[in-house]
């Protein structure tokens, strides 16, 4: 692998390199599958990243020639990440092995040939498919709290992604997989991208958790095979990756279900998920006793809602199903489970806890379905720290304290004309980076807000606005505190 490696870096496949060679209109296609303009890019280019191009994302045929000045040929045929055709001596992929990486790393991720590539040569879809990056493992990615951990634990790694990424802020990682091929990929991309700091991740067979039983970890993330799939119902999903072994939402109850018995003290555990909507039955109502059951401070964010045929279209896709034969029948499959289960939709999300120990844990569970800026990882351990310290400070410490409004804060009004003049219809609070919270906001809260400086007590401060609203200072300081925890939880409010 070190002279693969090498050989990489010589060609400029990088991130960076494939951008600069493709173009960004090229480029931007390949991430929607559509390969016609990549391919175009490329055509008449002979340099070793082209080339590399060609072989692994475009799947095509290269010359021989030109695959040896590109790459130790002979390892990689060796190795079965290529095969010849002597016949018009050409050579062609195997694998996947794709640019990776962070801002100051640059990473290969190695899987199977993408399965959906638009105008492109590939094959069907085997059941043990091992997938390389997707929107969803990149979502997880960005989420993830990046604060230095002793022990993490990555559930069903695939090719690997989740675990390059814990090796930048953990000691340890455990990366699990119940597919063995997909561990096979997760060692190659190892040893690729991270070289000599391979063995740091301890790559285990096995289902959930059952590889890693009697151990904690300080960090657990998921990206499981959530998928809802007719298949999943009777046991037996389509594709290892993505269906669930378990009915329905089944898998991610369970995976929550058992995840705290592995979770050292203040241990973090962040995972995808999806969730039925059931007629008759709020989302929330199904998806809180799962996060209560932990005992953990937990965090639950729907960000998407499809309905029954948007959900069958999306995976059909994934799986290459769509224009095939087959596409009709599985297509009715998907919307004849879902009616006969009373599925109105299914949710994505996230879902974030912590092993905090609290007598009464911060259980929080609402729809954010608005931009949000990416990576959150940094901003969701606030979140926490928000709840915590509401839940831990009395009232008394309450209003000794010095909050101010959070940096990102803005204040939106909106008025529409009337015959005395401008009426205000609604006032609100905005941040502008993070999630993008809003909230609306009364006469007092405007004041409170307005005074608050980081300097002054918040005692003070609401003794100040009583004075000027001709209230007492113990009437509004009895209704206001609420509130003031209320826009603390909300990050309108930063505190210490």
């Amino acid at each position: 692998m070190e002279r693969l490696r090498e050989a990489l870096l010589k060609a400029q496949y990088t991130v960076d390199g494939c951008l600069e060679a493709l173009g960004p209109i090229a480029y931007s296609a390949l991430s929607r599958s559509e390969s016609v303009a990549a391919s175009r890019a490329v055509r008449t280019n002979d340099s070793p990243v082209a080339t590399l191009l060609k072989l692994f994302v475009l799947q095509e045929s290269v010359d021989r020639s030109a695959a040896a000045r590109a790459l130790p040929l002979d390892d990689a045929l060796a190795g079965g990440l290529l095969a010849e055709d002597r016949f018009d001596e050409t050579v062609r992929a195997l694998a996947d092995i794709r640019p990776y990486g962070e801002s100051d790393a640059d990473w290969w991720l190695v899987s199977d040939l993408g399965s959906g590539l638009v105008t492109g040569h590939s094959s069907p879809m085997r059941p043990d498919y091992v997938l390389g990056v997707g929107g969803a493992s990149t979502t997880l990615a960005q989420l993830t709290v990046r604060e230095p951990v002793a022990r993490a634990l990555d559930v069903g790694t695939g090719c690997g992604v989740q675990a390059l990424h814990l090796s930048r802020h953990a000691d340890r990682i455990v990366a699990t997989d119940v597919n063995h091929r997909a561990l096979a990929f997760a060692r190659l991309t190892a040893a690729l991208s991270l070289d000599t700091d391979a063995s740091r991740i301890d790559l285990r067979a096995g289902s959930l958790f059952e590889p890693v039983r009697e151990e904690r970890f300080d960090l657990v993330v998921s990206n499981p095979p959530f998928v809802i799939s007719p298949e999943s119902a009777r046991g037996a999903g389509r594709f290892v990756y993505r269906d669930a072994s378990l009915p329905g939402d089944e898998l991610c109850r369970h995976f929550l279900e058992q995840v705290p018995g592995y979770l050292a003290e203040d241990g973090w555990c962040q995972i995808l998920a999806n969730w039925l909507h059931v007629e008759g039955v709020d989302w929330r109502e199904r998806v809180a006793p799962w996060v209560r059951a932990t005992g953990c401070d937990a965090w639950v964010v729907q960000r998407e809602v499809q309905d029954p045929a948007e959900y069958a279209e999306l995976w059909l896709r994934d799986s290459g199903d769509y224009g095939k034969p087959q596409y009709i029948e599985l297509y009715q499959a998907y919307l004849d489970y879902f009616s006969a289960q009373r599925i109105e939709a299914v949710g994505f999300g996230w879902i974030t806890l912590r092993a905090a120990g609290a007598e009464l844990p911060a259980v929080r569970l609402e729809e954010l379905t608005g931009p949000i800026e990416q990576p959150l990882g940094a901003l969701v351990p606030d979140w926490f720290r928000r709840h915590a310290f509401v839940r831990e400070t009395e009232d008394d410490e309450l209003l000794a304290s010095t909050p101010a409004p959070a940096p990102d804060l803005v204040l939106e009004q909106v008025a529409r004309p009337s015959a005395g003049g401008w009426e205000s219809v609604s006032t609100r609070l905005r941040q502008t980076t993070g999630v993008h919270r809003t909230g609306e906001i009364d006469p007092f809260g405007i004041a409170l807000l307005g005074a608050l400086d980081g300097q002054r007590t918040l005692g003070d401060v609401l003794d100040r606005v009583a004075e000027d609203h001709g209230l007492t200072p113990q009437a509004l300081r009895s209704s206001a505190l609420d509130a003031v925890r209320a826009l603390i939880e909300e990050g309108f409010l930063a505190v210490g």
